[in-house]
């Protein structure tokens, strides 16, 4: 016999299959990407110099990010011993006499695997402004680097989002890395945890339009052919590929490779098709492709989620690890 539906049960059906229908949503939003592009790459920043204001301002603004995805601070303290997501670094330098590194943190849920961290990074800092220049003077650094601190802000805003990982992440913006890496280096030398308990460096950097190289949804890895661990994303998901520049040393050429250098499993995603506007006025807004990035970076979300979950641990592969000469 048929019993006929109830009122309640009907429409417990109607919102089950329309619930159905729609795809879920990406954790990364091309609407998150594009605001915070465009106001690091904007005009007032004044093209972010390392070591000025505007680099400071910038690092000032991902903390200010941080702390609205309910990351921790692992900034230097205020007067009154409260922690802030920026820390100054103080320099001897040609050229620079004090920079900024802004860092958040997802604390692991696990008391063992939260020692273990994993360390997302980009720099903050570009070219600044050029009085030589006529006509447009300020090296915006979209791509450079621009597009990879928003990738790990928004790495960092669905991460938080989600159920807290075993392992601790990091999500790092460093200063100074275009004269010569200095927040880097700084991070390395001042590590909040031993570097034998850092699993593994991912850095980004130049990721705002696609490699004709590797094609329109590729990301590639510097140093693929170095460790497992490129090859272990790309079976999670990450839409990551070798570097098709080789000649180019890119693995030695950004903020990872201070960290390779001793020993930690340190690389950088990258979309960088070699484009003539790298290190030059005309790398702006306009050119950055942000459905590429938006696809781009919600590629690596869940590989990440996984790595900060598992157990595995990379490795060089034998005779690949770096060595200081």
């Amino acid at each position: 016999m048929n019993l006929p539906l109830g009122r309640a049960t009907l429409a417990l059906i109607v919102s089950l299959l329309i619930a159905a229908s729609v795809p879920a949503q990406s954790p990364v939003l091309e609407q998150n990407v594009r605001a915070e592009l465009n106001f690091l790459a904007s005009d007032a920043m004044q093209g972010r110099g390392s070591g000025t204001a505007y680099e400071r301002i910038a690092a000032e603004y991902v903390g200010s990010q941080f702390r609205q995805f309910g990351l921790e601070p692992g900034g230097d303290a205020d007067a009154n011993g409260n922690k802030g997501f920026v820390q100054r670094v103080a320099l001897e330098s040609p050229r620079v006499v004090e920079t900024w590194n802004v860092i958040g943190i997802l604390r692991g849920s696990d008391p063992a695997a939260a020692t273990e961290a994993i360390v997302l990074s980009a720099h903050l800092d570009h070219l600044g402004v050029s009085d030589t220049l006529a006509g447009d003077k300020i090296f915006n650094g979209a791509d450079d680097d621009a597009s990879g601190c928003v990738a790990v802000l928004e790495l960092a805003r669905a991460l938080a989002a989600g159920k807290r990982p075993r392992r601790t992440i990091y999500f790092v913006g460093f200063g100074s890395e275009e004269r010569g890496g200095y927040g880097s280096r700084y991070f390395r030398d001042n590590p909040p945890v031993p570097l034998t308990q850092i699993v593994a460096n991912l850095n980004f950097e130049m990721l705002g339009r696609p490699d004709p190289k590797v094609g329109a949804d590729k990301l590639w890895l510097t140093g693929y052919e170095r460790s497992n661990l490129g090859p272990e994303l790309a079976k999670q998901g990450a839409a990551l590929v070798a570097d098709p520049h080789p000649e180019q040393h890119f693995f030695q050429r950004s903020d990872n490779y201070s960290f390779a250098l001793r020993g930690v499993i340190a690389q950088t995603v990258s979309s960088f098709g070699l484009h003539t506007d790298y290190h030059r006025v005309t790398d702006e807004v306009s050119k950055v492709d942000f459905p590429f990035m938006t696809r781009a970076i919600n590629s690596m979300v869940k590989p990440i989620q996984w790595l900060a979950d598992s157990k595995f641990r990379p490795e060089w592969l034998p005779g690949q690890a770096p060595t200081r000469n």
